[in-house]
């Protein structure tokens, strides 16, 4: 009877686990990686983005916090380098439905955000301001608390420099870890006395 008990208990906890990861008070750290190519012929062409993020879930699938964009892109020797750059605050919104109905423990979900963002060719040409990004995204629960995800975002610029405005649309692939905020990790200190 225990061990009945102990596996409903258990798939049930497995069942709820891409829920519970997304719950109020809980924390989102992780990195996307984008734009990633490294050519092997002349004149080898490199680029990378790397975007660091964290929030805090203010409500059951909201979360609110910030992000830091650094990318690379050197087309090859004598063609000039390419640095943008970009701080800002970032909200994401999780569906209730969706993905996790097509393949267990996985989420829909979107993006948005907003703060200073700069492209800086090393030729002269430069547009820095406010930017702003927004687009869709899928998340894969491997574990409780880490996230596989692609995201698809419209990445745009508009300030000062050579040209006032500059645009992309961007696919990361990245992770990220989910932590139990203080009330969550009460809430199952609770559960388990």
């Amino acid at each position: 009877m225990k061990k009945l008990i102990f596996t409903l208990l258990f798939a049930g906890s497995v069942a709820a686990s891409a829920q519970a990861q997304i719950q109020q008070g809980n924390v989102m750290v992780g990195t996307n990686l984008s734009n990633i190519n490294f050519s092997l012929d002349k004149p080898n062409a490199f680029s990378l983005a790397i975007n660091p993020k964290a929030a805090w879930f203010v409500d059951d699938g909201v979360a609110v916090g910030g992000d830091v964009k650094f990318g690379l892109e050197a087309p090859g020797k004598g063609l000039g380098t390419t640095i943008n750059y970009g701080i800002g605050a970032l909200g994401r919104y999780y569906g209730q439905v969706g993905a996790n109905e097509l393949i267990k423990s996985s989420r829909f979900f979107g993006e948005a955000t907003v703060g200073v963002a700069g492209r800086n060719l090393s030729g002269g040409g430069s547009t820095n301001g406010l930017g702003f990004s927004f687009g869709p995204g899928f998340t894969y629960f491997i574990t409780r608390s880490i996230g596989l995800e692609a995201l698809l975002k419209y990445e745009g610029t508009v300030g000062f420099g050579s040209s006032a405005y500059a645009h992309d649309l961007n696919l990361g692939v990245g992770f990220q870890i989910y932590l139990p905020g203080r009330s969550t990790a009460r809430k199952v200190d609770r559960d388990l006395d």
